[in-house]
Formats: C-alpha cells, sequence, structure tokens
C-alpha cells in the first residue's frame, strides 16, 4: 500500500463511562489493504495504543480488504474516539501478545480474561459447568437452559385434567471455539432440549428432544463480562404449547450469614431494589447505623456481637429469612415483585412498576455472586426473573431468567383462523381480494421459525454498590458501540455509492427529503411504542397498514397487519442510520433486522431460506418468498456489528433459497396451467424484481465474504446477469425462467423465442433490486457492461418514468412503471 490508510470510530450515542470489550468494523477502499500483509493497530484520540484483535470479514473482487471486524479489551479509560490504521507489513509481525487465555481438553473449554474463569463443558446437560470471579472465588455453576410446555390449553373455569406438562434441560450435541483471542473469544455451543424429570432430572421419554438451541458467548481481555447470544427454533406442532424458555445458574452461598446474602433487582428508570434475605433495618431492637448501612450498601456487617447490645444475636432467629423472590414483566406497561419464606407460604407484594431494567444480582457481601441481564427484557415481554433459596440448607441460590415467564400461561401458535371455508385455489384467491390475506391449508405453520436474545452475565467480587448496579444495567439496556463515521464508509464505497452522509452539501430536494424522512422515523418510532409493538415473537417489527376509520392499525385484517419486510422497511432505516448516524435510528433498525431475520423467515423445514408474507401472525400468510428474507436487509447490520455470528448464520441461509423454487410455487394459484404444470428442476418461474434481487444479494455477499460458497455465488451472480442482458426487454420482461442449478436465466415459457414481454409491477424493484443493480455496476463494471446487463437496467430505469407514446414505441405496451406505482402509492 502506498500510504497507510487510517480509519476513525466513534461510540454510538454518548460516549460511555466503561467498556467491557467491544467489537467494531472498519471498512477500506478497493486496493488499499493487501489482504496477505496489512496489519492493523489502534490509538485513542490521545495517542494512546489500543490493543487489538483484527479478522477480515469481507474482501473486494481484487482480492483486497474490504471490511475488517475488531476487537478491543476492557478499558477504564474510555474515549470519544480511535483511530483504526492499517499498515504493510511483509514480515506478519504479531503486534500484541496474547491477553485471554484459552485452554481446550477433550472434556471442556476453559476461558479466562484476567478478570474471570468461565468453563465449557463439551457435553451433557450444563452448558457453563463454574464461573469464578477475580479472587478466584465460585460465584456461578451449573449454567444450563431450561424449556417448560403442556399438551393443550384448557378454559379457566374448566380444567382439563389430559393436558400432559413437560420440563426440558437441554443436551449439547457440539461446542465449537470459534475464537480464541488474544482479545476476544467466542464459544458456540449447539443442541436440543430433552426432557427431565421434574423432581430428579433424570431424562423421560414422554416427549421428543426438540426446540433447537444456539448459544454463542463473548469473553474479553479484562472484562468481567459475558455477553450471550441465545437462539431457539420452533419445531413443534399444534399440540406442543410453550409455556417457559429460561436460562438457570446455581449461585454458592455458603458460609454466608442470611444478612450477608443479598439480591438486586433492576428497576424502571435506573431504580433497583436491594435486599438481604434477613432483614436488620425496620427492627424495634435496632442493631446500630454501623450495620444497618452496611447492609443497605450491600457490604458486610461488622460481627452481631459488636452491634448494638438491645439486639442480642441469639434474638436473630426471630426475624425471618426471605427464600423466594420473583419479578414477572408481563406486559410492557406493568412488572410485578414478590417474594416469599419458603414453598406453601404465600407470596407477598415487594414492589411494582412500568418497565423493569432486566438485570438481577445474587451474592454474598464477601465473596460476590452473579448478576444475570437481558437487553430487552420488557420489550420481549412477557418475561421474568426467579430467585429461589437465598437462604436455603443447599449453600446455593438458584437464578433463572425467563425469555418467556411461565406465570404468562402457554404460548398459543396456532393458525389464527381455520380458512373460513375456503376451498381450493379459486377460494383463497377470491378471500385474497377480500382481506388481502394469502391462505392455504397446512402453509400458516411457525414450524422452522426463529428468535434470538441478547443476555449479559457479570461475575462480581462484591455486592454492587447503587450505583455499580445502575451502571451495569444501563450497560445490559444499551452495550457501547463503536462505528465508523458515516463520510468514512461512504468514502470506500464499502456499502456502494447510492446513499451519501449528511454532511456532504445537498440540493434542496434532498433537504426536503430528509426532512420528510426524519418525519416518517419519528412517526414509526412513536407508533411502536404507542401501540406497543412489544411482545417475545413481535417486538422489532412493525404494522402494514392504518384503518382510519377505527384509528388503529389493520392488526387483525389478513394481509394488513405485521409487515414482515413489505417494501423493505429493513433497507429505509439501515440507509437513514447511514445518512445520519443516529442511535434512536440504529437501535429501531437492529430490533427489526433481530426480528425480520429470525421470526419473519423459515430457518427449518421444506421452506428454509423463505420469508413470510405480510399477515395477523408472522407464518401466517401462505406466501413464502425470496423477498421476505432477503439477505440484504441484513448485510449494513452484519458488517457494521464487525460480523455478528449469528446474523452470518442467517446469510449463509439464503443461499439456499432457490431449491426452495422447486418445493413451493411461488405461482401456483394464478398460472393458467395450474392443473398440470410441474416445476422444471432446470427453468422455474421467478420475478426478476422480487426473486432474482433476493437471490443476487445472497450471492454477493457471499462473495465479498469469500464464504464456504463463493464460487459457486460468483458464478450464479454472472450467469443470472448475462441471461438477463440476453432478454429482449430486459427487467421491463418481469419474470422468466431460472436455473436453481446454475444461475441462468432465459426468457420465459409465454416467450420461448424472446421476442419480448412486458410485465411490470409496482414491487419489481421494491425490494432491494435498485441497491443490488448498483453495487453490480461498481463492483463488475466490464461484466455488467459487456453482458447487456447495465443497457438493460438503465433501459428499464428511463422508461419507467416516460410517457405511454416512449413506452408503447419502445416496448409495444404503454401503462406500466411510474403511473402504476404512483397508484400504488395512493392505494
Amino acid at each position: 500500500m502506498a500510504s497507510s490508510p487510517k480509519t476513525r470510530v466513534r461510540w454510538l450515542g454518548q460516549t460511555p463511562p466503561t467498556a467491557s470489550g467491544v467489537t467494531f468494523a472498519v471498512p477500506w477502499r478497493a486496493g488499499a489493504c493487501n489482504a496477505k500483509n496489512a496489519v492493523f493497530s489502534c490509538t485513542s484520540e490521545s495517542g494512546r495504543s489500543i490493543s487489538m484483535q483484527t479478522l477480515p470479514i469481507a474482501y473486494w473482487p481484487d482480492g483486497t480488504i474490504k471490511w475488517t471486524s475488531h476487537a478491543i479489551p476492557k478499558t477504564i479509560e474510555v474515549e470519544g474516539a480511535y483511530d483504526v490504521k492499517a499498515e504493510r507489513d511483509d514480515f506478519h509481525a504479531t503486534s500484541h501478545p496474547a491477553t485471554i487465555d484459552v485452554n481446550e481438553t477433550s472434556e471442556s473449554i476453559k476461558i479466562s480474561t484476567g478478570k474471570i474463569t468461565v468453563v465449557f463443558p463439551k457435553s451433557g446437560t450444563t452448558i457453563i459447568r463454574d464461573i469464578l470471579n477475580a479472587k478466584g472465588d465460585t460465584v456461578g455453576t451449573d449454567g444450563h437452559l431450561v424449556l417448560l410446555s403442556q399438551t393443550g390449553i384448557s378454559d379457566p373455569e374448566i380444567p382439563d385434567p389430559s393436558i400432559l406438562y413437560h420440563h426440558f434441560n437441554c443436551e449439547i450435541d457440539k461446542v465449537e471455539l470459534e475464537q480464541a483471542g488474544p482479545i476476544r473469544a467466542v464459544i458456540a455451543v449447539s443442541g436440543v432440549h430433552s426432557e427431565v424429570s421434574r423432581s430428579t432430572s433424570d431424562k423421560t421419554a414422554s416427549h421428543p428432544d426438540w426446540i433447537p438451541f444456539k448459544l454463542r458467548f463473548y469473553l474479553y481481555s479484562g472484562s468481567e463480562a459475558i455477553r450471550v447470544v441465545h437462539t431457539i427454533t420452533y419445531d413443534g406442532n399444534n399440540n406442543d404449547f410453550i409455556r417457559g424458555i429460561g436460562t438457570r445458574f446455581s449461585v454458592p452461598l455458603a458460609g454466608a450469614a442470611p444478612f450477608d446474602c443479598h439480591v438486586r433487582f433492576a428497576g424502571a428508570s435506573g431504580g433497583a431494589l436491594g435486599e438481604s434475605a434477613q432483614g436488620i433495618t425496620g427492627l424495634w431492637k435496632d442493631p446500630g447505623k454501623n450495620a444497618r448501612l452496611a447492609q443497605v450498601q450491600g457490604k458486610p456487617l461488622p460481627p452481631p456481637d459488636s452491634w448494638n447490645p438491645e439486639l442480642p444475636q441469639a434474638s436473630l432467629r426471630w426475624v425471618p429469612t426471605w427464600n423466594d423472590y420473583s419479578l414477572h414483566q408481563l406486559s410492557s406497561d406493568c412488572f410485578t415483585l414478590e417474594k416469599r419464606l419458603k414453598e406453601d407460604h404465600p407470596w407477598i407484594k415487594t414492589a411494582s412498576g412500568t418497565k423493569a431494567g432486566g438485570l438481577v444480582y445474587v451474592g454474598g457481601a464477601s465473596r460476590g455472586g452473579l448478576a444475570v441481564g437481558s437487553r430487552h427484557f420488557w420489550e420481549r415481554c412477557p418475561t421474568g426473573i426467579d430467585v429461589r433459596g437465598l437462604q436455603s440448607s443447599q449453600d446455593t441460590a438458584e437464578l433463572t431468567l425467563w425469555l418467556y415467564d411461565p406465570k404468562a400461561g402457554p404460548m398459543d401458535l396456532r393458525p389464527y383462523h381455520d380458512g373460513l371455508g375456503q376451498e381450493g385455489f379459486d377460494d383463497q384467491l377470491d378471500a385474497l381480494k377480500i382481506t388481502y390475506e394469502d391462505w392455504e391449508p397446512e402453509l400458516g405453520s411457525p414450524f422452522g421459525v426463529s428468535r434470538t436474545n441478547e443476555l449479559f452475565l457479570f461475575a462480581t467480587e462484591s455486592t454492587p454498590e447503587a450505583k455499580g448496579f445502575a451502571d451495569l444495567a444501563r450497560y445490559v439496556r444499551d452495550p457501547p458501540k463503536l462505528f465508523a463515521e458515516p463520510e468514512a464508509i461512504h468514502a470506500s464505497g464499502a456499502f456502494g455509492r447510492y446513499w451519501s452522509p449528511r454532511s456532504q452539501p445537498a440540493p434542496k430536494s434532498l433537504v426536503d427529503v430528509d426532512k420528510r424522512l426524519e418525519f416518517l422515523f419519528d412517526f414509526y418510532r412513536e407508533q411502536v411504542k404507542q401501540r406497543r409493538w412489544y411482545g417475545f415473537w413481535d417486538h422489532g417489527d412493525i404494522m402494514h397498514t392504518y384503518d382510519a376509520d377505527r384509528h388503529t392499525w389493520r392488526y387483525d385484517v389478513g394481509g394488513y397487519a405485521w409487515d414482515n419486510s413489505e417494501l423493505s422497511p429493513d433497507l429505509w432505516l439501515w440507509l437513514f442510520f447511514l445518512r445520519t448516524g443516529r442511535s434512536d435510528v440504529f437501535n429501531m433498525a437492529e430490533a427489526l433486522t433481530r426480528h425480520t431475520g429470525e421470526v419473519d423467515v423459515y430457518h427449518l423445514g421444506p421452506y428454509k431460506g423463505l420469508g413470510t408474507r405480510h399477515g395477523v401472525q408472522h407464518w401466517s400468510d401462505s406466501c413464502k418468498q425470496a423477498r421476505i428474507s432477503n439477505a440484504l436487509y441484513r448485510r449494513v447490520f452484519y458488517f457494521l456489528s464487525g460480523g455478528d455470528e449469528r446474523v452470518g448464520e442467517l446469510l449463509e441461509e439464503t443461499l439456499e433459497t432457490d431449491q426452495n423454487f422447486l418445493t413451493l410455487d411461488p405461482y401456483r394459484k394464478v398460472r393458467k396451467d395450474r392443473e398440470t404444470y410441474k416445476p422444471d428442476p432446470h427453468g422455474v418461474e421467478i420475478s426478476l424484481g422480487t426473486d432474482w434481487a433476493a437471490l443476487a444479494a445472497s450471492w454477493l455477499i457471499e462473495y465479498e465474504r469469500l464464504g464456504p460458497r463463493w464460487i459457486e455465488a460468483k458464478k450464479k451472480l454472472f450467469a443470472s446477469i448475462e441471461g438477463i442482458g440476453r432478454l429482449t426487454n430486459g427487467f421491463v420482461t418481469g419474470n422468466v425462467k431460472y436455473d436453481p442449478a446454475t444461475g441462468n436465466i432465459t426468457p420465459p415459457l409465454i416467450d420461448p423465442e424472446n421476442k419480448g414481454v412486458v410485465k411490470v409491477s409496482h414491487l419489481s424493484a421494491m425490494f432491494g433490486l435498485f441497491e443490488v443493480a448498483a453495487e453490480i455496476f461498481q463492483l463488475f463494471p466490464e461484466q455488467a457492461k459487456a453482458s447487456g446487463f447495465r443497457a438493460a437496467w438503465l433501459d428499464y430505469c428511463a422508461f419507467f418514468s416516460a410517457s405511454a407514446a416512449e413506452q408503447e414505441a419502445r416496448f409495444g405496451q404503454s401503462g406500466w412503471g411510474s403511473f402504476n406505482f404512483v397508484k400504488a402509492i395512493l392505494a
């Protein structure tokens, strides 16, 4: 490299007080960083050298580095900005020694960050065997997953004794060390939920193993925090009703007196409830100010013989010890906290509020303890936290974080209607014209959809003080994030050239567009809050259409309810973030990405890689299409996050999408030969807009990531653009024949001689087609020109808004393009 390029990264939003290890990404312009000899260094804005781990995650077609992922350790002296510099090093020198210790054996993986040590078994039912704090004290053991289900739902007034209840633990299938330092370690654990006896934890066989899971644990040098990305995939049937999804730990408390056993719950707006198993405040006989103050502050109490003589130590046996605590966030607006002395005793209301912080701590005043939190706790309601055995005879407490709280009742994922008498495709098409819902038997199933949650674990040396606990709760809710500045991203061209940062001079027309975008974003952001678009499956999504008569969204009207990426709100939000750099835009875009990529798309079964069209339930519509699972919707988040591993898996899944065109014909209801049609394995019908754009996005991303199938992806991409270039009417053709094995595109069945047909919808370019075409021109200008692809695209764009006479003269048909698009918007 002729010079040493440098990119500045800043914190999203305000500079955090501390950062317990961060992963971020940096884009590089084509030709700037040779993959064979580039090394990277990091300095703070004050000039301090920062240890950094680097991994290239994308490449330009010329082989130079396009994106790098970087991890930096926990730092106490956080600065507002950092500079990442790329330099040439032909000797491959190591810039920093290893600072995180990884010890892998045939039975386990042990990670030591310098602050904590964590042991991950490679088999069995325990995900985390031990968590040790910086003092070497064990503060967490037997970390495992919990899942509860039942076989039916009864009327509350008429209990059904035939309903069976199941309790599941986790069974590990595979443990992988995905990264081993020197700054960041990543452990991936996958498996299934396996039924166990409720009393002995012995396996039973009344329900088969189900609900596959994948957990990733992220540990950073110098940090006491563990980030957990928790993914489950639903593979049940109409007789499976989940009633609890959680993660559970045992917390050792041996040797701690009841008055030194502490529990902390994060409440609303930074508040917290802090108590001991045995409280000594508020008693008739005062133990003394020092003792009271120590307990309130979470510090070890002085020996009881030094307390006020009015409260002799023997009298403590009359002070109750509270064994169990439960917090329930059953709605986004209300949580309740209660406690009891022991089983078979009543729960006593302790506190209530609006939006709990989703963090709990259990531990001893001297030895420390374990804090566990869920990032989107109240948004993903119903959620909960249980603490059992805070002062038990077993010397351990049990801590459970519920991602779905059993107190809410069973989860019902069955179809919300039975077809309403629809018989055959004609009835279904007729119903579609009424409610806009494309219904079909057996195709409204949630089998194969997933949900990913983000959790945090903290191993502490002592009970956190009030401010420290509030800081942890804020960290869980809003983990610090570093990003390259929008100007640097745009200058690199890593996300194309079809957008621009606000810092660049803009014509008045673009200023007006910015105002409208701000209005729309602010409107939808507030609608999420006002309409309570929250819940385990719903959080992150938005609604499709408003009902002006009822003054609400059409949440119960067929295809007008949940949006499921219709008209690409994912692209809108990510491009708006790139333009503005606003943290609130990022948070909403991230939540949408986590939702649409997981809940609206199938990850198991016959429709794997396809997504579901907008509907009352996220999976209820029978239209399963590539436009919903479009990899382009996840691309910005994947790279900005430094290569989020779960999103990387979602990107890879979409490479299988074209194979499902043989399983489920998207035009099965409307084709004239539907009674006799059989898909040709080498010539299925697809749309150049909604289908090809999604396929091309998958190929582009696989190619730039140099993933395991990048050669195949490149061949399919080039074959498809050459095929489009050969079409007489190019993109105006609309639908074409596609070969899933090769990516080859040929004229549609109705035009075997390629005379040219016109079939353009207002949807054709609304699902990433513009963005994909723009990137193809930038990345492969010669191929795009030589193949005729560029000319076909420019033809489409030029005549989209042309007059009827011009369209008629060029294509033999008019009335398509901008006129239809405007009508669709107005409708």
